[in-house]
């Protein structure tokens, strides 16, 4: 990479896409998924970054405050870079949008580095496995129960060795709507349950008992990650063989510091829509350091290379409308064999590309 490679561009795109069907969790229902996608140009090559978010409000973001910041500077900067949108939020507010979409320009950056450097994003991180383990992540409380069964058992059948379904919108339905699961997978795959912090614990723990009955591993935020001694409460009280999930929200290193360091989790999920791969990286180490497993949430397309890097990686979440939506979207988009997906070291970067015909067709902002 020419140490003049400096960023020249940057292209976003705002995009609204409907549901294939109204889904639902314990604690929120949608009919469409916003997503941004960033786009930086620096010595030829092209990065790629997303996030799924409220795509205006996010685009505006990166317009006025982050791109000021990246454009004319060197892409060899990037860790600066990252301290410097995320100093930029002060006022507006880290948590939540903001990060988000630091997170779109920083997944941008790390993409743009590697192909600038014409190596595979996984060989610039430092891959340490060859294949990233997938579960099949939907099983939405909006689903009738034969909708439930088909497409969990539908993974399962494809050769995925877990699967998740959501819990926590209806409490007395939620032991029928897992036993339903278990049939339809059979007991051979890993049955895992997300409340999305819809229960206090009482109900959770009351939950988890009903689950472990039909073999439950995974029991994800049975209350709201923002009560973390809460999380901790309910991992000292947990059926044997079921282990607590929450972080999907982290930001940046802090915040997975607190969720460990509070001994919340069994598995810390992090998530690069969300704090970028710098912040995915930091989660990982963190988890290291406290021999503690990481599982990564969503968006499946754009976390191979860095699931690739993270030593005590557990699984990728194969999540049904993010599938649905980078399968529609991007070139470069890989289908999973034999319950993962392989890692592709034959391209510069993570290999994704935006097919902008197929955007503009789901375009909100100009």
């Amino acid at each position: 990479m020419s140490a003049a490679a400096v960023i020249e561009d940057l292209r976003l795109h705002g995009l609204r896409i409907a549901t294939d069907a109204p889904e639902a969790d314990g604690s929120f229902a949608w009919d469409t998924t916003e997503m941004l996608v960033v786009e930086l140009d620096a010595g030829g090559s092209t990065g790629l970054g997303y996030t799924y978010t409220q795509a205006h409000a996010a685009e505006v973001l990166v317009r006025d405050t982050l791109a000021p910041l990246v454009l004319g500077q060197p892409v060899r900067e990037r860790a600066a870079l990252w301290l410097r949108m995320n100093a930029a939020l002060r006022n507006i507010g880290r948590p939540g949008l903001g990060t988000m979409a630091v997170a779109a320009v920083d997944q941008a950056l790390w993409d743009l580095h590697a192909r600038l450097l014409d190596v595979s994003l996984a060989d610039l991180l430092g891959a340490v496995r060859e294949a990233v383990p997938l579960y099949g992540s939907g099983g939405f409380t909006s689903y009738d129960d034969a909708r439930l069964a088909a497409q969990l058992g539908g993974w399962a059948g494809e050769g995925l060795r877990a699967v998740k379904m959501k819990v926590g919108a209806e409490p007395a339905r939620d032991a029928a709507r897992v036993r339903i699961a278990r049939e339809a997978v059979g007991p051979g795959v890993a049955l895992m349950v997300d409340a999305n912090g819809a229960l206090d614990r009482q109900q959770a723990l009351a939950a988890a008992h009903d689950f472990a009955e039909q073999g439950v591993e995974w029991f994800e935020e049975p209350v709201t990650s923002d009560d973390p001694a809460g999380l901790a409460w309910l991992r000292d009280r947990m059926p044997a063989g079921m282990r607590v999930a929450a972080g999907e929200y982290g930001w940046d290193a802090r915040y997975f510091r607190g969720m460990l360091q509070a001994g919340a989790v069994d598995v810390l999920q992090a998530d690069a829509t969300r704090c970028g791969y710098t912040g995915f990286l930091q989660a990982a180490a963190l988890c290291e350091a406290h021999g503690i497993a990481l599982s990564a949430h969503c968006a499946p397309a754009v976390h191979v290379p860095v699931c690739a890097a993270a030593p005590r990686l557990a699984h990728l979440e194969y999540f049904h409308d993010h599938v649905r939506i980078e399968s529609m979207l991007l070139e470069g988009v890989a289908a999973p064999v034999d319950g993962v997906l392989c890692v592709d070291r034959g391209r510069p970067g993570h290999g994704l590309a935006l097919r902008t015909d197929a955007a503009d067709r789901y375009r909100i902002t100009p």
